[in-house]
């Protein structure tokens, strides 16, 4: 059945793609709600004067996605904890909400906000209001869709306003383990050769725990004697970003994953000459293995050729 959600958080611009990739996720629209003005404007609204608030507007089928799913993807785009909006946008009109049309919808959401706040995964109060859904109004095109539209703008404000860094870590509390989190967040080094992947020379790719982007392949993957996994190579040049590393009173250059922005590891010029005389060592605990029998399961076909 066809049902409709709305919640605010902060700016719309970010709302959309949390949203958009699931199955049973039919529209996300941007939009204003909560307020007494008819038919606002952006500009109305960013005058603090309407009582609006930024949200969006999704119609999903609740036997595809369920309610509760929507709410632990709300809940993990978002700061709930922030009374006055959202990261650099501040204001009434940035505040989070989540607006219900029936009792159920209202039941569930307090359900929700109430294991949130028990999680003690935030160290202050939820502050997300609950509150019944009004008349929504949508707004402008040149709103819509806006990561699609103007995907660079888009990237350097969701990066730059501090959404981006506080959303990861808090998505990396959560669903990694504590050695999986002190790497990729904190740059620990993981111990050599007690790791999970230092050995293993199965077909597969290996992509970034956090984000899931592809990194590499076990096909430049070769035994160093280092005691952490070791590549030639990286899938693709553009996933892998080097960093100046003066840490430990040494000069080298950290690996990081371009869109998880996660501590990889380091690289070095003493590997292999035969093959290319790099060597990327890297933390198994910043890695996710994917089997080559799994790829097309895991949403990684295309990655099929590499082992043709």
């Amino acid at each position: 059945m066809l049902k409709k959600a709305i919640f605010a958080g902060g700016c719309f611009w970010c709302m959309i793609k949390p949203f958009d990739k699931y199955d049973g996720v039919l529209s996300v629209v941007s939009g204003y709600t909560g307020g007494d003005v008819e038919n606002p404007t952006y500009k109305d609204v960013c005058s603090g004067t309407t009582g609006h608030r930024e949200a969006v507007c999704i119609t999903y089928d609740d036997e595809i996605i369920s309610y509760e799913k929507l709410l632990d993807i709300f809940w993990g785009a978002i700061d709930p904890t922030d009374e006055g909006g959202q990261f650099n946008d501040r204001g009434e009109h940035y505040k989070t909400a989540i607006y219900y049309f029936d009792e159920s919808q209202k039941n569930t959401a307090e359900k929700s906000k109430e294991e949130l706040e028990k999680s003690n995964i935030y160290n202050k109060p939820i502050a997300t209001s609950i509150i019944k859904a009004t008349e929504f109004y949508e707004a402008e095109e040149y709103h819509q869709d806006y990561y699609k539209k103007n995907p660079e703008h888009y990237n350097r404000y969701y990066k730059g306003s501090g959404r981006f860094d506080f959303v990861k870590r808090n998505w990396a509390k959560k669903n990694l383990t504590p050695l999986q989190y002190e790497v990729t967040q904190n740059n620990m080094t993981e111990p050599p050769f007690k790791n999970e992947y230092n050995d293993n020379f199965e077909e597969g790719i290996y992509v970034d725990i956090v984000s899931g982007e592809p990194l590499f392949s076990s096909k430049d993957k070769f035994e160093s004697g280092c005691g952490w996994p070791s590549f030639s190579k990286g899938i693709n040049k553009e996933s892998l970003i080097g960093v100046r590393d003066l840490s430990h009173g040494m000069d080298r250059i950290e690996v990081r994953s371009k869109e998880g922005d996660s501590h990889l590891g380091h690289v070095f010029d003493d590997g292999p000459k035969e093959l290319g005389g790099i060597r990327f060592c890297i933390n198994s605990a910043s890695l996710k293995f994917i089997p080559k029998e799994k790829l097309k399961e895991e949403g990684y076909e295309e990655y099929l050729r590499l082992f043709d």
